[in-house]
């Protein structure tokens, strides 16, 4: 039976080398040997290797070759260059092609056994990050839609039944939460699918354009109207239109939607562009969004309540974030490979005291707002694998709640300040479980620094570091 755990070659000429190297290394999992550069590229053909410690010098192949060959085979697998001193330049030059790093012979032990820790812990993460994109892949099939929670899987249930139908969906949820995305997927698995998918945000155009923009107009119909222009109803004919944040419409253009939805027999739709006395049929499937509580905003007087119940036929609740947490994973993962491709970049992904900082964090801005930052970190930083301190200093180290605070104008800008800063000290001594030279290092500061804010504070590290 196998033992568990990752798997370590070493190729090397030298049998001591190769023996005392296996000792060393027998506490991280299998360990293979090679003499040749032949001998090790059969063991990497035939078995899955995590970790070669590669000779740069081998007596058939050189150690360049070797390495070229093992990013061919397997572009994740990490490899450490031995050499000797005198040998360094190539070493160097090797990490170029891919070498996770070089260790000069003689070696310092506890270096070695360092560097294979780190270089194990990055092959792990990148494992763990192409099984969570293996899994996105045969997950749901809609699209970009990111998640595997409760939450997320009744979602696409309500996917497939609007896909299935042709009536009218308002999908609710907050900025951010991919509102649009949802509205796609329902386009792509319908029947429309293969006609136009034609979105607009109506909080995004004033409203004295937007009737124009929806319905079009004829030339003259207003000062700077030069020519006929078809609005997005006639641009999505036989499709789908995506009506986003429906609820920030006038009362006037509400009326105009509301006619447009009372379909003729035949299913279609009339429009009427501005400046026109005739009207345009249509074939158009109405989705629209909202952020707003609509039922609300119907008893305020602020939206219509005829128009809702032709909207709110089939709705669908995207959660925030923050209420599926257990997806977070999945869309790092996800968001970190988009951009290492994009970037060029070779970041393997995150540590677990990042992973649990944006697991702790409240995410208002959902689902963009995490696509954001990794996009930020990822354009930042090169390789390697994520960390807390890398993240945002809100997501590192826990936004202050400012609900807690009963009057925030009684607070002075010092004392705000301040407050800040012991709430970011405090945390980081609880992420480093009270190392103050780590959480010094995590914060930018000098230790002599952070103990003195430590005892300004009041703060208890939670175990003696001096």
């Amino acid at each position: 039976m196998p033992v568990a755990g990752p798997s370590i070659l070493i190729v090397d000429d030298e049998t001591s080398v190769t023996k005392t190297l296996s000792v060393l290394l027998k506490r991280f999992g299998r360990v293979f040997t090679a003499l040749t550069g032949k001998e090790g590229l059969d063991i990497l053909r035939s078995t899955e290797i995590d970790l070669v410690l590669l000779d740069v010098k081998l007596p058939d192949i050189s150690g360049m070759d070797v390495l070229k060959e093992i990013k061919a085979l397997d572009d994740s697998a990490m490899a450490i260059m031995l050499t000797a001193v005198s040998d360094t330049k190539t070493a160097v030059q090797s990490m170029k092609f891919g070498a996770y790093d070089y260790i000069t012979k003689p070696f310092d032990t506890a270096e070695l056994r360092s560097l294979v820790s780190k270089a194990l812990e990055k092959r792990s993460l990148i494992k763990e990050n192409r099984f969570l994109l293996w899994e996105l892949s045969r997950m749901s099939g809609y699209d970009s839609i990111i998640g595997d929670s409760q939450k997320m899987k009744h979602v696409y249930k309500m996917i497939e039944k609007a896909a299935a139908s042709g009536c009218s969906v308002l999908i609710y949820g907050e900025s951010g939460t991919g509102k649009e995305l949802v509205a796609r997927s329902i386009h792509q698995n319908s029947g429309r699918r293969e006609k136009p998918f034609v979105a607009i945000n109506c909080a995004g155009i004033p409203d004295s354009l937007l009737e124009s923009e929806l319905f079009g107009h004829e030339a003259g119909a207003f000062t700077g109207a030069l020519d006929r222009k078809e609005g997005k109803f006639e641009l999505a004919n036989g499709g789908s239109i995506f009506l986003d944040e429906i609820g920030s419409m006038s009362f006037a253009l509400q009326s105009k939607i509301l006619r447009v939805l009372q379909e003729r027999k035949d299913g279609t739709k009339e429009i009427e562009r501005i400046g026109s006395s005739s009207s345009v049929v249509v074939d158009v499937r109405v989705i629209s969004a909202t952020n707003l509580d609509l039922m609300a905003a119907v008893k305020d007087g602020k939206f219509r309540e005829d128009l809702y119940y032709r909207l709110n036929v089939l709705p669908i609740d995207l959660p925030p974030l923050r209420d599926r947490t257990e997806d977070i994973p999945l869309l790092a993962a996800y968001f970190l490979e988009k951009y290492n491709r994009s970037l060029n970049k070779n970041i393997a992904g995150f540590d677990d005291e990042a992973m649990d900082a944006m697991m702790s964090y409240n995410w208002p801005g959902n689902v963009r707002e995490l696509k954001n930052i990794i996009e930020r970190v990822a354009t930042l930083k090169m390789e390697g694998i994520i960390s807390a301190g890398e993240l945002p200093i809100e997501i590192a180290f826990g936004a202050v709640d400012r609900s807690d605070r009963s009057s925030s104008a009684d607070i002075s800008f010092v004392s705000a300040r301040e407050e800040l800063e012991k709430g970011y000290i405090s945390r980081a001594l609880e992420m480093t479980n009270g190392n103050v030279i780590r959480a010094a290092k995590m914060l930018g500061l000098h230790r002599n620094t952070l103990s003195a804010k430590i005892n300004k504070f009041h703060l208890k590290p939670h175990q003696d570091t001096h």
